[in-house]
């Protein structure tokens, strides 16, 4: 992807970018395939494992940690996570869009993910991201653990705002 589509990716998401990611997940939702296309269903939202976008998880006390390889120029669409978190980027370069705009990283680097962001990464050549969590119950049920962690639309994260 050059940067002229990042840039393109960038000033079109940014602008109201919860209205056109909200619609984007749509329009890909409407043509996705399961092989170059992968989404969540609605009754498992959350991808945790796909040949394309491989994840693995680690269960420490108190604490979830999810690596994601993201091969040479994928895209992928992250939930909306509810607490502040750690990611790093141990290896690759990786293009960010948020509400805020676009941010290029590249391996070795951290972020401080604020709670109710939502982004779209691009990776420029393999990647390997990683977002820690707290995981206060300890649990390994990763159905659990990802409604404890993050939201699947702004919606359902209002409403754990507002029912916190």
């Amino acid at each position: 992807m050059s940067n002229t589509h990042l840039q393109n990716l960038n000033t079109g998401l940014a602008k109201n970018f919860k209205t056109n990611i909200t619609k984007l997940e749509d329009d890909i939702r409407a043509i996705a395939d399961g092989v170059s296309i992968i989404v969540g269903a609605k009754e498992k939202p959350i991808i945790t494992d796909a040949e394309q976008v491989p994840i693995n998880h680690f269960f420490m006390d108190g604490v979830y940690i999810r690596e994601m390889t993201m091969y040479k120029d994928t895209i992928v669409t992250g939930a909306i996570h509810k607490h502040l978190h750690m990611c790093f980027l141990l290896s690759g370069h990786v293009s960010v869009v948020s509400e805020e705009g676009m941010v290029d990283y590249k391996a070795p680097c951290y972020i401080v993910s604020e709670p109710g962001v939502k982004r779209v990464l691009y990776s420029h050549e393999d990647s390997v991201w990683y977002n820690t969590h707290k995981n206060p119950s300890s649990t390994e049920d990763l159905v659990e653990l990802e409604k404890e962690i993050v939201a699947v639309t702004y919606q359902e994260y209002e409403e754990y705002i507002k029912n916190k």
